[in-house]
């Protein structure tokens, strides 16, 4: 590789932390939007640069990350498919970008992609015929969105035949009418959701019977259709109300249904060794008859962590006593640990 040349492109980038105090208003704005433009165009001669002195050689890993900035869809398009050309197995775009288009097709089509991330918020959409990732073990989707839901994140999975670990951050699957992750495969699994949305999901179901490590947050669903983590050891939950939900509990006047109901998630969880609970947005009475409930049914929970979002220690004293005096039924031997703002108490100490 020219190192040199590739150090001349890089001290002709301008320098943004300028300011010249002369300058103000409309052509200050413009002498930005310029040097913009110069930095964008300086740096999709960069990357054509680099990939050129390469070659068609084999490459390992490629990982694109720019945010706004005027920059070239073709061009882009073109480096991803040239990196797929030379058998890439390990592929993150980090694109922050107002395109309109889907990802390129090929991206789904890979017989080397091992580990693929794709970040492209407000940018291109997953919208793809056919998917085949023989040899993908991980894949993380952050702030993408899919083109028809549910039914794409399901045909997106169904291509992974060998995937091990599944990150899905911020995917606003509660404007879905349904959600499924089905995979006989899967290890890991973590997912992050927007809380203190308006709207929850319709409908959840999990089909991931060798799934080992959960991490979950996300607002509570209507229904959890399915729920198989029969092999889960470990497990991190944060499932909280919507805006929506909130608002119904404030007003309703019915004490016997649930407003948010999420029996059949926890249910589905009752097998797992050690849990990590955090639930900020409820009534801290409803959380201790909850973790209550964990202690009475869950036989082989080994571990019970549970984070109290305040910074009062009386408090926080209070509940962990409350929870010492309660029998442990099904889990005589579970350790409970209590994390708050500034106390950690636990039955080990």
């Amino acid at each position: 590789m020219d190192f040199g040349r590739s150090r001349d492109i890089i001290s002709g980038l301008p320098d943004l932390g300028k300011k010249n105090p002369v300058i103000s208003g409309e052509d200050y704005l413009e002498m930005i939007n310029e040097r913009n433009n110069q930095l964008s165009t300086s740096f999709m001669a960069f990357v054509d640069h680099v990939l050129a002195l390469q070659g068609n050689s084999p490459l390992h890993k490629f990982s694109l990350k720019f945010g706004d900035g005027v920059v070239d869809r073709f061009r882009v398009i073109r480096w991803i498919l040239k990196v797929l050309e030379r058998g890439v197995s390990d592929l993150e775009l980090d694109m922050h970008l107002k395109w309109k288009s889907s990802l390129p097709s090929k991206i789904f089509l890979s017989e080397t992609l091992v580990r693929l991330k794709l970040s492209v918020d407000r940018g291109p959409r997953i919208d793809v015929d056919d998917v085949h990732l023989p040899k993908l073990k991980t894949l993380h989707i952050e702030s993408v969105k899919f083109e028809q839901h549910g039914i794409g994140l399901n045909k997106l999975l169904s291509g992974c035949h060998i995937l091990e670990e599944l990150i899905l951050e911020y995917i606003s699957w509660c404007l879905w009418e349904f959600v499924s992750v089905s995979s006989t495969t899967l290890k890991r699994l973590t997912f992050c959701g927007e809380l203190m949305q308006d709207e929850n999901p319709i409908s959840v179901s999990f089909d991931t019977p060798n799934l080992v490590y959960l991490m979950f947050t996300d607002v509570i669903a209507d229904e959890y259709s399915k729920v198989n983590f029969d092999s889960l050891v470990e497990a991190h939950i944060n499932l909280q109300m919507s805006e929506d939900q909130m608002e119904e509990a404030r007003f309703s006047n019915s004490e016997g249904n649930l407003v948010a109901n999420a029996t059949d998630f926890i249910v589905g969880i009752c097998n797992v060794k050690i849990l990590y609970l955090a639930a900020y947005t409820l009534e801290i009475e409803k959380k201790i008859d909850q973790v209550k409930h964990f202690l009475e049914t869950m036989p082989y929970v080994e571990q019970l962590i549970l984070h109290y979002n305040t910074p009062i220690d009386e408090d926080v004293i209070e509940v962990y006593q409350q929870l010492q005096r309660h029998p442990k039924v099904a889990s005589s031997k579970c350790k409970l640990q209590l994390i708050s703002d500034n106390l950690s108490l636990s039955s080990q100490d």
